[in-house]
């Protein structure tokens, strides 16, 4: 299933989230992102349509088998490259900003074959 840059952003925010407070809601997306209410609700809705996540009776969201493994995927894609950008020099800030950016159109193969690398020259 398709999913746009702005659908895994969301995914691994809610990812991010779980890890740090336990339970996340829409609000809690909404400030981490810096979206508003409203947005988020659309994006929960489209995100629940297309079975990436659910919501709980009491407005938690909750990442399904496959929004899970989507969002660990950019998760780890992001981690990586904050990492390695960073090795190279780049300050943290700008890091962050530019493997948010790299992270959703980077292919698999050469994902594969950075961290092939990295691991073979640290």
């Amino acid at each position: 299933m398709s999913l746009h840059q702005s659908g895994e952003d969301y995914l691994e925010a809610i990812l991010v989230l779980r890890q740090q407070k336990g339970s996340v809601r829409s609000i809690d997306v909404a400030q981490h992102l810096g979206y508003s209410k409203p947005s988020v609700s659309r994006a929960v809705s489209i995100l629940k349509g297309d079975g990436f996540l659910t919501v709980a009776a009491d407005g938690r969201l909750e990442l399904t088998q496959q929004g899970e493994e989507r969002a660990q995927q950019v998760y780890e894609r992001h981690r990586f490259l904050c990492q390695w950008l960073e090795r190279l020099g780049v300050s943290p800030e700008t890091a962050a900003r530019d493997a948010c950016r790299i992270e959703h159109d980077l292919s698999q193969e050469t994902f594969d074959c950075l961290k092939r690398h990295a691991m073979e020259h640290q």
